[in-house]
């Protein structure tokens, strides 16, 4: 379960009276829920996003993961925290180019506790089910659904309990996203918090819970999230 509280965040932290980029003083999502966080551009859905993972850390307040706030973790403890709970899909996927899917989705092997054996076999396993083509070609071969799908299966090789996407159809056609969105949903059925950033359609009308963000503010709530 996801439990905020206090949560207040400035990008300019000299300035006291500054506009805080997030302001939501307290949320809860229960876990194994495929939640979307939309707004208009500037809201600061992905400031939410990068807080919620532990990629920032806010001005104040705290975040709990099933009873663990990761604020008051140092960087390498929240990279740690990352690295054994989340797994997390960029907008720009952040693929390296000269690298096969394969290999892709195997390299952060290198940074983890687990083993090359079994992040071998995940990497195979998850490339095959979200139907990603001849895992030995170099990233700039495949297309963007494609690409997209390799994102996804090297933030889930580790089986985290957390998934986070940032705009994850920003790029993708309407077959695509909407494979996308069906894939969230298993993901979540199968007991995964899935948070995702989307201003799509398609991806907010399959959510169970969706967040809506207005300069920073909370401004509305559908399902079982409870501010």
């Amino acid at each position: 379960m996801l439990t905020v509280s206090g949560l207040l965040h400035r990008f300019d932290t000299a300035d006291a009276n500054a506009r805080a980029a997030v302001h939501i003083p307290e949320l809860s999502v229960p876990a194994g829920r495929f939640v979307v966080i939309t707004g208009p551009s500037g809201s600061g859905k992905t400031t939410l996003l990068y807080l919620l993972s532990g990629l920032l850390r806010p001005s104040q307040g705290s975040i709990a993961w099933s009873g663990q706030d990761i604020v008051p973790m140092h960087e390498g403890q929240r990279d740690d925290w990352r690295r054994r709970h989340a797994g997390f899909v960029f907008q720009n996927f952040n693929l390296i180019e000269e690298m096969t899917a394969y290999q892709n989705v195997t390299v952060a092997a290198y940074f983890s506790a687990f083993s090359d054996r079994q992040v071998r076999g995940k990497a195979r396993q998850l490339l095959a089910q979200l139907g990603v083509p001849d895992e030995k070609r170099q990233i700039s071969s495949y297309s963007r659904g494609e690409q997209q799908r390799i994102a996804l299966a090297r933030a889930l090789v580790f089986d985290p309990p957390i998934l986070f996407a940032d705009e994850p159809t920003a790029s993708l056609d309407i077959t695509n996203s909407k494979g996308l969105a069906e894939q969230f949903q298993v993901l979540s059925r199968a007991g995964k918090s899935v948070i995702v950033v989307s201003h799509d359609p398609v991806v907010i009308g399959a959510a169970d819970s969706v967040i809506r963000l207005d300069h920073g503010r909370l401004v509305a709530l559908s399902s079982e999230a409870v501010a």
